[in-house]
């Protein structure tokens, strides 16, 4: 149990003298004063660059080599967590095993607070073992306070059972940081309303988990140059975005990258491959399944090569 003198004395809890007056504000100043402290957050963010490409390289490598990136957290930032997750198969096409995410008080939590769970040490290693956490994963807890119990003893479970571990906190030197491998700290300061760490916290962590996740498929081969190949393009809009992708990859016309999808079966990654590499479907098919995903590796796997050198220039 969190000892409430304590948290009083946590960075993350301290009264912002910006907002002292907020309920007496017009709406205009309130928007006026949050936009200025959130304009805060990205310069914070930055200051933890280091540890996060730390972050990126573990999760990138688990990937790579078949394990997972668990996420852990309770309220906010298990909110921020499970969305996350849930973005990564429709940008990346990845298994919704790749990237999890564990939430105090289970999925029932991502719309109503059922925060009792987050004082429980017990429910954090009973849900994490579960998931069967081991050196080829990645768990990362996120907690504005760093101390919440649920997520701090997931990720010691994890730790202990091999795991690499990551902590996304905003208070310096907390259990949760020593307990990890990697420590992002962000400080973001006071917030506009305090301790309300959905606010700037949440921005802060929401960044740092973009960067994760869209950095470790990068480096995972997942993308190709700043394009997402892997994309299933089940709507208008997504088969129009294709499209464009294979435009502009492959330098060719319309004309081309619809006929090229199409012969693909709709796979954006497998048609760029045939385009790049000159191959058939099932050549290409092969070289992605061979490089493990990794598309521009299973183009270079495809061509002539005489071709294999240019290929990384493009």
């Amino acid at each position: 149990m969190s000892d409430p003198e304590h948290l009083q004395k946590l960075r993350t809890e301290a009264q912002n003298p910006a907002s002292a007056e907020l309920d007496t504000k017009s709406a205009l100043e309130i928007a006026r004063i949050i936009n200025d402290e959130d304009a805060k957050v990205t310069s914070a963010v930055a200051r933890a660059l280091p540890q996060i490409a730390k972050a990126i390289d573990a999760v990138g490598k688990a990937i790579s080599s078949g394990g997972r990136l668990i996420y852990v957290g309770a309220g906010t930032s298990g909110r921020i967590a499970a969305l996350d997750a849930a973005e990564c198969p429709p940008t990346f096409d990845t298994d919704p095993e790749t990237v999890q995410f564990i939430m105090a008080g289970g999925v029932e939590a991502l719309w109503n607070a059922v925060e009792e769970h987050e004082d429980s040490p017990e429910w954090g290693r009973r849900k994490m073992a579960r998931r069967k956490p081991g050196k080829q994963d990645v768990v990362a807890g996120i907690s504005a306070s760093g101390r919440t119990p649920f997520t701090l003893a997931a990720v010691e479970y994890s730790r202990s059972r091999g795991a690499r571990t990551i902590a996304i906190t905003g208070n310096p030197g907390s259990p949760l940081g020593r307990a990890a491998d990697i420590e992002i700290f962000v400080e973001v300061g006071p917030e506009v309303l305090t301790g309300s760490t959905r606010m700037k916290g949440g921005t802060a962590q929401k960044l740092i988990c973009n960067m994760i996740t869209t950095g470790a498929m990068a480096r995972a081969g997942y993308i190709y140059g700043n394009l997402m190949v892997n994309l299933r393009p089940r709507n208008e809009k997504l088969v129009a975005r294709a499209i464009g992708m294979l435009e502009k990859a492959a330098g060719i016309d319309h004309k081309r990258a619809v006929s090229a999808l199409h012969e693909a079966g709709n796979s954006v990654a497998v048609a760029l491959i045939m385009l790049k590499a000159g191959v058939g479907k099932q050549d290409a098919e092969r070289h992605l399944e061979l490089s493990g995903g990794n598309v521009r590796r299973a183009i270079e796997l495809a061509q002539p090569l005489s071709a294999r050198g240019s290929s990384r220039k493009s």
